[in-house]
């Protein structure tokens, strides 16, 4: 059989004389012909040809798994709501173990949990599966048990940095395969309770809080390190302040976004991922909240629950913020239960 490109959106095949054309989307009338064909394409070509690649941001569904309820029960729950409309979310399955201050990482077709803490200290990786609601199984470990963690996710693999106990170490694992994570990098310092964003090419580490001196101390440093490459970070801007610990993390194609804060901040923070620089406020969150959750699609960012200090002190509320624009969050929905403290996923 011959095979042959046309464009960048159809294959025309031969065998024998029979021709088929194999189009990702066609509108067309009349006679069609091909020219400027290449023929002899790799047997894997079709399936490699529309494979759709990898975006962090999701287009179906936002997770907030695990995370911690106002009487201080932690929670194994995965909740799921869509990004079509908004709308409450569903409870979809249970992690393997209740935890709270976990990092969360997303593949195209796996939500990850790694670390955190429940009645002790975690080191387990679980997976759940985004193509149908289900619990979630333990896959691999952490080099050790560790909370407080930022989660950063590439194409191929999942990444942890910093946590408590007070740590400088990136962690990268694989999402093609069951497997343990492996020391890759270090961060600039210590830290823990940071943010975290993921670019096309780097994962990025913001705020957070340093060791104690004492006592510890707050910091605005956002840094970057690289996906293609095993290597140590670079501190490549600022925050507007240093009340960013226990913020969420979102990311848009060109952007991180930094919402939330110590202190029930309700700042929306946004920087560049083509440049190295500081963060600009952007907007505000429905009220301010810190220990929450953050989710990305490929229009909006998402906050879930957290600590808002008023009556009740824990939320369940989902805000929404564009992407194209810098605005304010608006109120689209509730978790299935107020929390604090839990990883955010997406597909």
């Amino acid at each position: 059989m011959a095979k042959y490109k046309i464009g960048q959106k159809a294959i025309l095949t031969d065998s024998d004389g029979t021709r088929d054309l194999i189009a990702e989307s066609l509108v067309h009338m009349g006679t069609f012909t091909a020219t400027n064909t290449v023929a002899s394409l790799s047997p894997d070509y079709f399936t490699n040809y529309f494979t759709v690649p990898y975006s962090f941001q999701g287009s179906t569904s936002g997770y907030t798994s695990g995370g911690e309820t106002l009487s201080g029960v932690d929670l194994n729950i995965i909740d799921k709501f869509p990004f079509s409309s908004d709308a409450n979310a569903t409870d979809v399955g249970d992690l393997t173990v209740a935890r709270e201050r976990g990092a969360g990482q997303s593949s195209s077709t796996f939500g990850y949990v790694s670390g955190g803490v429940g009645n002790q200290s975690l080191n387990t990786i679980d997976r759940f599966p985004f193509s149908s609601d289900g619990n979630a199984t333990d896959v691999g470990d952490l080099l050790e048990a560790k909370y407080n963690l930022s989660g950063q996710s590439s194409s191929q693999s999942g990444y942890t940095a910093g946590g408590e106990p007070f740590t400088n170490v990136i962690q990268k694992f694989s999402f093609s395969a069951n497997a343990n994570a492996t020391d890759v990098g270090d961060l600039t310092a210590n830290r823990r309770a940071s943010a975290g964003q993921s670019s096309a090419d780097n994962g990025y580490v913001s705020g957070g809080e340093a060791p104690p001196s004492p006592p510890p101390s707050n910091i605005n440093i956002i840094e970057k390190f690289p996906f293609s490459t095993d290597a140590n970070s670079t501190d490549v801007g600022d925050l507007i302040n240093t009340l960013t610990r226990e913020a969420a993390g979102q990311s848009s194609t060109n952007s991180g976004y930094v919402s939330g804060g110590l202190n029930q901040s309700n700042v929306i923070q946004k920087f560049p991922f083509a440049a190295d620089a500081n963060s600009t406020d952007v907007g505000d969150l429905t009220d301010g909240r810190n220990a929450v959750t953050g989710q990305s699609s490929t229009t909006n960012g998402y906050s879930a629950g957290g600590i808002i200090g008023g009556s009740p002190p824990i939320t369940n509320i989902i805000d929404k913020f564009p992407f194209s624009s810098d605005a304010n969050a608006t109120d689209v929905g509730d978790l299935t239960g107020e929390r604090e403290f839990a990883t955010g996923q997406q597909v």
